[in-house]
């Protein structure tokens, strides 16, 4: 369907292995900036954006097929998919409320973005939102059952893409519980400015509006330390390529095999968002500006890519081919006093958005 300035296209992408139907939606604006998605998983396999001579491309990581997505080996990549209940580790279990609950692991002693089959391997219902003449969108949702992948409480959980003439791509996470839980909502896009399968992204300069960081142990949970970034490879604060300390002697980049950590992102936290990240293309002028109400964000370095999955393009993808931004609460904060709650009880609603602005830089 198509109105004005903007334009959705919805489709049969294909079925499960279970006989699910699986759709794709494609969100257009007036400028030809296009978001492609998929309700398995809510994973976002497309998003074209222009360089500075106006030339399209691809700029996120993803497969071809739904078989791929369905049935990708391990590792598991999760690209471009939506993460829950937990975005990000726990170490296992936790307790809540005097009763303690064992999680689903799929990494060693961890649950992992929610488990073995978390959010990014369920199929969501979507609707196409009423239009207005300030964005498109399209609305996400699932019911997680109380004991899903050991979390208590039946979760409801709705996610909205939206894409502006401002070239801004939003997804507004939305959720509410009818017992005590804890929750974690991001989504796990990698971004590869000079486009999917065009090689490292370690020639990208990366700012994060973050002073500190949450460092952790050898089964990559945190310490419970926030530690401040200053004089340590962690240090984005200015503007810095990727690649310039990522293979420093520093036990963190050791124990992630490069950059797998949570920053805490500055500023006061509110529902209104702020500057997270900002990454540059120098090559193609794109840019990427991040924003969130979240208090944190991981960022990810595509560490586990390892030239055995082939990507959208039908190249290989390995590792530093990617970076994923992922704005959330900080790993494993149910086991963790002094971060923030991730505590949800009924009657509250979870409400937090993250901000994908994209341009072009001379």
């Amino acid at each position: 369907m198509a109105r004005g300035q903007f334009s959705i296209q919805e489709q049969e992408y294909g079925k499960t292995s279970g006989g699910e139907i699986v759709k794709e939606f494609t969100l257009r604006n007036a400028k030809g900036i296009e978001v492609k998605f998929l309700t398995f998983g809510g994973a976002i396999t497309s998003l074209l954006i222009p360089d500075n001579k106006g030339h399209f491309e691809n700029v996120v990581l993803g497969f071809s097929t739904l078989e791929q997505y369905e049935n990708d080996p391990g590792p598991r990549p999760y690209f471009g998919a939506l993460i829950g209940r937990y975005g990000n580790r726990i170490a296992g279990k936790f307790s809540l409320e005097g009763k303690s609950y064992n999680l689903s692991l799929n990494e060693n002693s961890n649950c992992l973005h929610g488990g073995k089959i978390g959010f990014d391997k369920r199929v969501w219902q979507a609707e196409i939102l009423p239009q207005d003449d300030q964005q498109v969108s399209v609305s996400l949702s699932l019911l997680s059952e109380d004991g899903d992948q050991g979390f208590p409480g039946n979760l409801s959980v709705r996610v909205i893409y939206s894409l502006n003439n401002n070239d801004e791509f939003t997804i507004h996470y939305q959720a509410q519980t009818d017992k005590t839980t804890v929750v974690n909502l991001t989504n796990h896009s990698y971004i590869n400015l000079s486009g999917e399968g065009n090689g490292s992204i370690e020639n990208h300069t990366l700012q994060l509006f973050c002073s500190h960081y949450t460092p952790v142990d050898q089964n990559m949970i945190p310490t419970g330390e926030i530690a401040p970034v200053a004089n340590t490879p962690m240090d984005f604060r200015a503007s810095t390529h990727i690649g310039t300390n990522i293979r420093d002697n520093f036990e963190q980049l050791y124990r992630a095999i490069g950059y797998d950590h949570n920053w805490v992102v500055d500023g006061k936290v509110s529902k209104e968002v702020r500057p997270a990240a900002k990454l540059v293309h120098a090559a193609s002028g794109r840019k990427l500006d991040l924003y969130t109400t979240l208090p944190g964000m991981q960022v990810y370095t595509g560490n586990a890519l390892k030239g055995n999955l082939k990507g959208y393009s039908g190249k290989a993808y390995r590792q530093c081919e990617g970076i994923a931004f992922e704005p959330q609460y900080y790993p494993d904060s149910p086991n963790q006093p002094n971060f923030p709650s991730t505590i949800l009880k009924p009657g509250e609603v979870y409400d937090q958005k993250t901000v994908y602005h994209f341009s072009v830089v001379e």
